[in-house]
This record gives structure tokens, sequence and C-alpha cells, in this order.
């Protein structure tokens, strides 16, 4: 709804969060947060209130007309930023993942990084494939009630997200 430069810069924010969570792993913060039970609840609080502070705002949000081709107004590169950074499982999932294919006479930082670079470019095609996929529907996207309808559905999708994350327990 909010136009394909955004998405892209968000989507950018969430590969950039992944190249973080990829050379964290790699130095051993990943393991931290795997062994830390305080490091990984706080990061699941915070990333719970994330997600509940986005759904109100959608849920509370007026919709207005979207210029598409008007420059990105907010920083989406930083929300897309936040929304994985705040995500303690995808720590975790780079922590237990990437050290199984760093071959042992291979730098550990430089192979984590790269296959941490590959999964951030593949992010970025995926994301630009949808953003293209999504082009021929902009006007209708663009109407008050879809977008009415979208931000109610997704600020309550957040919200069920956040609080699943809120009261996950870690297994």
């Amino acid at each position: 709804v909010e136009g394909g430069r955004r998405a892209l810069l968000a989507g950018l924010g969430i590969c950039a969060g992944c190249l973080f969570w990829g050379l964290a792993a790699a130095i051993g913060l990943g393991a931290l947060l795997s062994a830390s039970q305080l490091a990984y609840q706080l990061i699941r609080i915070a990333g719970a209130l994330y997600l509940v502070w986005l759904g109100i705002g959608l849920l509370r949000r007026r919709p207005q007309a979207i210029e598409l081709d008007a420059p990105p107004a907010g920083n989406w590169f930083l929300r897309g930023l936040l929304t994985n950074l705040l995500n303690p499982k995808v720590g975790v999932f780079y922590m237990t993942l990437l050290p199984q294919f760093v071959p042992v006479d291979q730098p550990v930082i430089a192979v984590s990084a790269l296959m941490a670079a590959i999964h951030a470019v593949e992010g970025m095609i995926w994301f630009a494939a949808l953003t293209l996929a999504t082009r021929p529907l902009a006007r209708w996207l663009q109407r008050a009630a879809v977008i009415r309808w979208l931000d109610r559905v997704t600020g309550g999708v957040l919200l069920l997200f956040g609080a699943r994350v809120a009261f996950d327990v870690r297994r």
C-alpha cells in the first residue's frame, strides 16, 4: 500500500538485519543469545513491544491518498531493520545454522558474512519480485477503503504476533 520504494527500503532494512545477525553469530554473539536466557528475554520483549506498537499504529491510522511516486516518508529502512533485529529467533536461527556450513579450514567470520550476504541478496530478490508483482494492483491498493482494510488486518496480525512473541516460552 505504501509504494514500491518504501517496500524496498523496508526490505533493505530487513536484509541489513540479516547481515547483522550473520556477523553477530560469526563472532559469538549468537551463542550468547542462545545461552543467556536474560538476553533472549530482553530482545523477545523488546520485539513484542515493537510489534504491538506497529499494530496499534496501523489500527489508529487514518488512511490518506498515497502518491506512489513521492519520496518515501518516514524511515522505512529503519522499520525493516528494527523488525529483524528485535526478533531473537533470527539470531538463534543464524547461530545454529551458519556454523554447520563453515568448512573447518576456512575463516569463520568471512564465510559466515558471505553466507549472510547471500541470504540478504536472496531476500532482496524476493522483495523486489513481490514489489513488481503488486505493481499492477497499485491503483486498487491506493483506495482509502482498501488501505483501511489492509491496515486493520495487518495491525491485528501484528498485535497477534506481538502477543505470541510476548508469551512464547523458549524451549
